[in-house]
């Protein structure tokens, strides 16, 4: 196991990215196919910014990444990307809206790696992780245009497939992966929709 997260450690360091997660992106678009050249992508607890450096090679040049998250990222950028806006910011804090609607009034893409810190108890982690990946989903409700993708890591536990469940009324397709590169022995998933139905209710 230790050599499986060595080798996706030292490939980071290897393409420049920050942090091994970047793998785990890569994978799900290798897949499915949710960030395409010219999208507008907004990354939710972007921090160091390695899926937000990836979306930016994706979408290229005439696409958009807005990148939010508590601790501020190191504002690196890839060459021949879109551009990277970095914003500090709480996503939980109402202001936030303003800021994302300056930059953009819709987003193709939401996607969200935004993690709890844990404190080895289950239950408390797993409450933790549903209410960021909640916050998450409000947020891109409000900003996703028609048939857009939302992708959101979420740690197992009792309240995930109500969370699966209400996620197929909002989108056509939604499905639970669990990448090569995410540690075996993490609950760690990630939850995909895609085509987002901007009228569900």
């Amino acid at each position: 196991m230790r050599k499986v997260q060595d080798y996706y450690f030292k490939k980071a360091k290897k393409d420049k990215y920050p942090a091994r997660s970047v793998y785990k992106l890569e994978e799900i678009q290798r897949k499915y196919r949710l960030l395409r050249r010219g999208d507008s992508v907004l990354d939710l607890g972007c921090y160091p910014g390695s899926w937000s450096l990836y979306a930016s090679e994706i979408v290229g040049p005439k696409g958009i990444v807005v990148g939010v998250d508590l601790q501020e990222a190191d504002k690196v950028t890839r060459s021949g990307g879109a551009q990277i806006h970095w914003i500090c910011h709480d996503i939980t804090e109402p202001g936030l809206m303003s800021l994302l609607r300056k930059l953009r009034p819709g987003y193709k893409v939401v996607i969200s790696d935004i993690a709890p810190q844990t404190t080895g108890n289950r239950w408390a982690d797993h409450q933790q992780s549903m209410r960021l990946i909640e916050h998450a989903l409000t947020l891109a409700e409000k900003v996703l245009f028609e048939k857009g993708h939302y992708l959101c890591k979420a740690f197992q536990g009792e309240d995930m497939p109500d969370f699966v469940t209400r996620l197929k009324e909002r989108f056509n397709f939604v499905k639970v992966i669990k990448p090569q590169s995410s540690r075996k022995e993490s609950r760690e998933v990630f939850i995909l929709g895609m085509e987002y139905k901007k009228v569900h209710r």
